[in-house]
C-alpha cells in the first residue's frame, strides 16, 4: 500500500508550508487525484487518518478532488476527454493519442490557522 508512504511525503509538505507561514495548525489539505494517477483515493484517505495524528495536521480535513481525463489526439490535434480504459479521440476515433491530464496528484491548496496570541508573544 503505497498511499502510506504518499501520505507521509504530503503530511511533510503540509508541516512546512505550516512551519513557514507560522501557523498554529492545519484546517484542511485539498489535492487533487487524477484517474490514471495508480493512487487509491479511499486508500489515501485512510492512511491520512493515521498519519496525521500527532503532528500540525492532527485535525485536518482531507478533501480529495478527482480531475478528468483527456487526451490529446496525434492524428488530428484535438484534445478532448477520455475514460481510464478508453485513451481514444472523441473526435476522429483515433487511438494514437496523448494523455494530458489525469495522472495528476496534486497539492491544491492547504488551510492554517494563525498560531495563538499566547504562543506568537513568548
Amino acid at each position: 500500500m503505497h498511499e502510506l508512504s504518499i501520505c507521509q511525503a504530503l503530511l511533510n509538505q503540509v508541516t512546512c508550508i505550516s512551519g513557514a507561514a507560522g501557523a498554529g495548525r492545519v484546517e484542511r489539505i485539498v489535492i487533487e487525484v487524477g484517474p490514471l494517477a495508480g493512487v487509491e483515493p479511499g486508500l489515501l484517505a485512510s492512511a491520512f487518518l493515521v498519519m496525521r495524528a500527532g503532528g500540525c495536521a492532527a485535525e485536518a480535513a482531507l478533501i480529495i478532488e478527482s480531475a478528468a481525463i483527456k487526451v490529446a489526439c496525434d492524428a488530428c490535434g484535438s484534445v478532448s476527454a477520455a475514460l481510464a480504459n478508453r485513451l481514444l479521440c472523441a473526435l476522429c476515433g483515433g487511438y494514437r493519442t496523448r494523455v494530458i491530464c489525469g495522472e495528476e496528484l496534486r497539492l491544491l491548496r492547504v488551510e492554517l490557522r494563525p498560531a495563538d496570541a499566547a504562543h506568537a508573544v513568548n
